[in-house]
């Protein structure tokens, strides 16, 4: 296999012990591994949302250290400033010159946890990254490692000290996706490999085998990219999207990026699948995460406890799919 180019049966069998791998060190959690995969496919970024010890920050390593990728974390605070994530000019008093400090942004993977801690001046140095894989240092752009991918987490329980995310913000992540507490079996699995001879609660990530190089997970994504999507299956995409716009108990909808999140998703989901073309079902598969944090609820359905996935789902009901 080369790292230059792959078959459509080769990237999704790479995929597929991508998640394999993955599955070793992440416990249970099978559609979050699988939504981080489809983001990295689609060439898309993350935003992990769920209370802390679920293991967001051990998914981000794990699926870095089976790309064999560098991977960089950002600790959102406060006082963190702009500069402290895309870097700086210094001068250098043996050399009378000034050099370029590169920030923790030049990497592969880039895990932001707790984002919504950091102020939205903070919060926007990531924007030009997430969005030209660039980052501009004194008026000069410079180009980040490729593939890359911002993975954000975020808790939803605390607000205090917290920011947050600008709608700007979140429109760059390609899905939204919850982690939630793991069945009985699973965690009881989790705790016996934590605690077996162990000191401390980190879990070992040496036993994971580097699957793929940085340069396959590109040949992937240009596979995932040329994967064929019907005129109709992508009227089907834009429909749901538009319908967001007007739907009672929604404040706003999604915009043009949801839409063609919704295809770059769908892709990648098919391409999991091992097909060569997008299907209307891909489309339901990938609506939730690529929509829930492009919309908003009104207040009244707020104070009734609803959740943006109630009304996606009943938009996905309403909307006629296209017949195969």
């Amino acid at each position: 296999m080369t790292t230059a180019t792959l078959t459509l049966e080769q990237a999704s069998h790479l995929a597929e012990a991508i998640r394999h791998e993955i599955s070793k060190a992440v416990i249970g959690q099978k559609q979050v591994v699988r939504e981080t995969l489809i983001a990295l496919l689609a060439g898309g970024h993350v935003l992990i949302e769920g209370v802390p010890g679920l293991g967001k920050t051990l998914l981000v390593r794990a699926l870095a250290r089976t790309i064999s990728g560098q991977f960089a974390r950002i600790q959102f605070t406060p006082d963190l400033m702009p500069a402290d994530i895309s870097g700086h000019v210094l001068f250098d008093m043996q050399n009378q010159s000034f050099n370029v400090r590169k920030g923790p942004v030049f990497t592969n993977l880039l895990l932001a946890d707790e984002i919504n801690r950091a102020p939205a001046k903070t919060q926007s140095a990531l924007l030009e990254v997430m969005q030209e894989q660039q980052v501009t240092i004194e008026g000069k752009a410079l180009p980040v490692p490729l593939p890359f991918m911002t993975l954000a987490t975020q808790n939803p329980l605390e607000q205090e000290g917290t920011y947050p995310l600008p709608e700007a913000q979140l429109d760059r992540f390609l899905l939204k996706v919850f982690i939630d507490y793991p069945e009985l079996e699973e965690e009881s699995e989790m705790v016996m490999i934590v605690t077996d001879k162990q000191i401390g609660d980190r879990f070992n990530l040496n036993n994971l085998q580097a699957i793929a190089t940085p340069a396959q997970v590109m040949a992937m994504q240009t596979v995932t990219a040329e994967i064929a999507v019907d005129v109709a299956v992508l009227d089907y995409a834009v429909r749901i999207t538009r319908a967001t716009r007007h739907w009672q108990g929604l404040r706003f909808g999604a915009g043009p990026r949801g839409s063609i999140a919704l295809i770059r998703a769908a892709r990648a989901n098919a391409l999991l699948a091992g097909r060569d073309f997008v299907h209307p079902d891909d489309i339901k598969q990938v609506c939730l995460p690529v929509l829930r944090h492009r919309v908003s609820l009104s207040p009244e359905m707020e104070l009734e406890s609803y959740h943006a996935d109630h009304l996606l789902r009943a938009i996905l009901d309403k909307t006629e799919a296209p017949r195969s």
